[in-house]
């Protein structure tokens, strides 16, 4: 097995080369660098980049997976419509791995937190998690002062942000974005495991800020 990791849901676009390596994950190369208006520019780069210093070629590929967001709509789509094409154009089998899981694991923490995303509007994507790999429950959207935290540390992008609401400090947020290394053996070892992962389809919990304009209001001619 040879699988391809990226997302582009956050500010963050990172991708990565994984492969079992006994009862553990080998990440052969991964890069990540945090442009929030370059995505579709830095993404094809970047996955090429990791591939040749993994020294693998697309054909080397066996599965992609792609993180699937909540995210801003135009991120997230730059890196589910390349999953789907290099998914199709190699054949080769592509999964879906939820945005908020990756930053979880990438903490690497073994007690309960909440993870924590920008969703803008002034609200967040959060989750709550028993430890870096089990989530509890649906993730969610709403205003940092209404996210019941119970005491909980929060971590991710949305928890520096809203750090005063969440009553902790900037620094404790950690990590703020996914990597797709944390991404790339999360799906790794969850399909060793024989579990199922999403779909590679994306996660909205609201609708797009743009819509589509309704019929034109008719003018009321005047006569003189």
């Amino acid at each position: 097995m040879l699988l391809l990791a990226f997302d582009t849901a956050t500010p963050a676009v990172t991708a990565a080369v994984c492969e079992p390596d006994g009862a553990d994950v080998r990440v052969r190369a991964s890069a990540s660098s945090v442009d929030a208006r370059r995505h579709g520019e830095l993404l094809t780069p970047g996955i090429q980049g990791v591939l040749e210093r993994a020294g693998a070629t697309f054909a080397d590929l066996t599965h992609v997976a792609v993180g699937i967001g909540p995210g801003p709509y135009t991120g997230l789509r730059v890196g589910l419509a390349t999953a789907h094409a290099l998914a199709e154009a190699l054949g080769v089998a592509c999964h879906g791995v939820a945005t908020l899981d990756a930053i979880a694991f990438a903490s690497g923490r073994s007690g309960p937190f909440i993870a924590a995303s920008d969703a803008r509007r002034k609200e967040v994507f959060w989750a709550r998690y028993d430890d870096a790999v089990t989530r509890v429950g649906e993730i969610a959207v709403d205003r940092p002062a209404e996210v019941d935290t119970g005491g909980l540390p929060v971590i991710g992008h949305g928890a520096r942000m809203y750090a005063e609401a969440f009553g902790q400090e900037e620094a404790a947020a950690e990590p703020l974005y996914p990597s797709a290394a944390a991404l790339g053996e999360l799906a790794v070892r969850r399909l060793l495991a024989g579990a199922e992962l999403p779909e590679p389809r994306p996660l909205y919990l609201r609708r797009p800020d743009a819509q589509v304009p309704g019929a034109p209001k008719k003018v009321r001619q005047w006569q003189v």
